[in-house]
């Protein structure tokens, strides 16, 4: 069940959390990418326009060592500068304009001579920094506050800032494009202990910035439709998830939910931690005689029924409710059941609008409940852990069946008698293998006599389970559940054997055995090899085959008819005799006389229980001419008068089984009935 669990989680987890993170991680990538992409570009410009101030610092610096004086500066084409020239100790040796430095800076890579040049931030307009890792950084964001300033306008110092030029990047979109002059200052050494600092202009032309923001921009164009890609995956891997969800939780009867649904969605329901303190119902829901109503009017009108049905369902359960189509006519519905006396009046309601629904045709519904109550073991990690949506709804089934012999509509709790039974099933499969092994299984008789002359005919073996917690079990407690499980098979062998050892041994022993009818179940029936496996078991433990009886069940003639008569043919071909067990107990008796070489027939019990009169007696009286004139012995159970016993007397019945001559007893007690050979 476990298993089961895990694939169905398996089968239907959520996994878009991979796309999704997928979309997620390359979404940061993106745009740290464009981020890291767009630092470069600045970095790059920023260094190209910095080493070309060095070079003209350095220019600057030859021409001081030539010139004694600033002449050369005012001839045509020259450039004026402004510049300081200190000594090591700060004191000024020459200078040319304002010194408006603010020696806050470092030593950065120009491309040339690192070692010897220092930038520096200037007082007035401190748009150019350097930072901890002697990076140059532009302050865009001071620059655009700067320049957003109302009282600036008509200033000359921010005009200064301002310049028509044709450098840098600005070739690439025509010349006097406008730029900005961010003022900067150079230090670099000289020979004999001289410092030099130069003033110098970073011109941020429009061009600069419509080539850093174009290639921005298409790498944000390219970010943008890869994550549209993305996105669009994510919608459709959304859509194929639900889809398939929607494939497996379908049903194809009623086109709502099936019983895949129900199970997986009933587990979360009662699982939620404010869940935990109430009271829920688990409801099996069937629609009786579906079968009938399918083969009057067509198995399509029948589902077309079962999806109304689906609807209407639907219509009369609360929000948080759930309900599906499990099998057949079959809904499984989880409710709420707080109060007990409200849930049984909800379950008429729903019972009688169900009924109603087709007013040509009366439908009757019956219900098994089983109350799922508060969990008080739940913490806040877990709730109702290990719960068993198949044992609950299980248990809603059996309820249901307490009412399965009616076709009154009704419903039925799953109560404490129900908790034992279902108790004792779980015990008596549990420990069927065990039994088996150990032979706890232990053969009764039951002696058949001679109704004139009392003496012994034949026997039959009954099977008793002789237990040591619960002592000597009846075969009603157990046979019925073997049936279900198929264990019944391996006790049919069981008894087989056990019969023919006995027979055997008595044999040897000088008794003077009868022929004894062991019961083969009906679901033995349907191996092809079953005569076989009689009479090899039969023929190991040295037992005539002629003393042992194969016995079936009036029931078993209902199923694959060709294989029984088959197999009775194989049987008797083999020296085994075969008779019908509870003849009168079905509905097809005739008929199965006429198909079935039997040799014995087994007048059921019910026909020597209860009041007798002329009508029952002429029944017996007419199956034992039948009987005989079939040439077939006929054996009466469940003779317990003196009167029945001098009625099938005169009938001239071979034999009477029944507690008014014995009782089902132990291998002793029918060993002393054979030594004497009478009643």
């Amino acid at each position: 069940m476990k298993r089961k669990k895990k694939h169905l989680r398996r089968l239907f987890a959520n996994h878009l959390w991979v796309p999704l993170f997928a979309f997620v991680v390359v979404a940061i990538l993106t745009a740290f990418t464009i981020i890291l992409f767009a630092d470069f570009i600045t970095s790059y410009i920023t260094s190209t326009k910095i080493s070309s101030g060095c070079a003209s610092a350095t220019y600057l610096a030859k021409m001081i060592d030539r010139y004694d004086t600033d002449e050369w500066m005012h001839e045509e084409g020259e450039e004026e500068y402004t510049y300081v020239l200190t000594d090591i100790s700060g004191n000024i040796i020459r200078q040319s304009g304002t010194n408006t430095c603010s020696y806050v800076g470092g030593k950065v890579d120009s491309g040339t001579q690192t070692d010897n040049f220092a930038i520096y931030s200037d007082n007035v307009y401190d748009f150019i920094t350097v930072d901890e890792e002697n990076d140059v950084s532009i302050d865009y964001l001071g620059l655009l506050n700067y320049s957003d300033d109302s009282s600036l306008e008509n200033n000359e110092e921010y005009d200064e800032l301002l310049t028509d030029s044709s450098a840098g990047m600005s070739t690439f979109f025509g010349n006097n494009t406008k730029a900005i002059r961010l003022p900067y200052w150079i230090s670099l050494e000289l020979p004999e202990s001289r410092l030099l600092l130069v003033k110098q202009y970073y011109l941020l032309t429009f061009g600069d910035l419509f080539f850093i923001l174009g290639i921005v921009g298409l790498l944000a164009l390219l970010a943008f439709a890869v994550l549209i890609v993305m996105i669009v995956n994510l919608v459709n891997s959304i859509l194929r998830q639900r889809n398939t969800l929607k494939l497996f939780f379908t049903d194809i009867s009623t086109k709502g939910h099936n019983w895949l649904w129900f199970q997986f969605n009933c587990e979360k329901v009662l699982q939620k931690r404010k869940n935990a303190g109430r009271t829920f119902a688990m409801v099996d829901l069937v629609l009786l005689n579906y079968n009938i109503y399918c083969i009057c009017h067509s198995t399509s009108a029948g589902e077309a029924m079962l999806e109304r049905i689906n609807d209407e369902l639907g219509k009369m359960l609360d929000k948080n409710e759930l309900y599906a189509h499990n099998t057949s006519s079959s809904f499984a519905v989880l409710m709420n059941a707080d109060d007990k006396e409200l849930l049984s009046t909800r379950l008429r309601e729903i019972i009688g609008k169900l009924g109603s629904l087709n007013p040509e045709h009366r439908f009757a519904f019956q219900a098994g409940v089983d109350i799922i109550g508060p969990d008080e073991s739940s913490t806040f990690f877990h709730t109702r852990p290990g719960i068993d949506i198949d044992s609950i709804y299980s248990n809603a089934c059996a309820a249901r069946d307490t009412l399965s012999k009616s076709d009154e509509a009704g419903f039925a709790f799953f109560d404490e008698k129900l908790v034992e039974d279902k108790r004792w099933i779980d015990t008596v499969s549990d420990n069927q293998r065990k039994a088996l092994e150990g032979n706890e299984f232990v053969v009764y008789y039951q002696p058949k006599y001679d109704p004139v002359t009392g003496e012994l005919k034949g026997a039959e073996a009954l099977i008793r389970w002789q237990t040591p917690e619960h002592g000597l079990i009846p075969p009603g407690r157990f046979i019925p559940i073997f049936e279900k499980n198929g264990f019944i098979t391996e006790i049919d062998h069981y008894m087989i054997e056990h019969v023919a050892a006995d027979q055997k041994r008595w044999l040897d022993e000088g008794y003077k055995c009868v022929p004894v009818s062991v019961n083969v179940s009906r679901a033995h029936f349907i191996e092809a090899d079953l005569a076989e496996q009689i009479r090899d078991m039969v023929d190991k433990a040295g037992a005539p085959r002629e003393l042992i009886e194969i016995e079936l069940t009036e029931s078993a003639f209902f199923d694959d008819q060709k294989q029984i008569i088959a197999t009775i043919k194989q049987l008797k071909e083999y020296g085994f005799s075969v008779s019908m067990d509870d003849f009168g107990s079905g509905y097809s008796s005739l008929n199965s006389l006429k198909d079935m070489p039997l040799d014995v027939l087994k007048l059921d019990a019910e026909f020597f229980r209860g009041e007798k009169d002329k009508r029952s007696e002429i029944v017996v009286s007419e199956a034992i001419k039948l009987a005989q004139r079939l040439d077939m012995k006929t054996v009466a159970e469940g003779v317990e008068e003196k009167e029945q016993v001098d009625f099938l007397a005169s009938l001239s019945c071979d034999m009477i089984q029944g507690y008014y001559f014995a009782k089902p007893m132990p291998v002793a007690d029918f060993e002393e009935r054979l030594k004497s050979g009478l009643a």
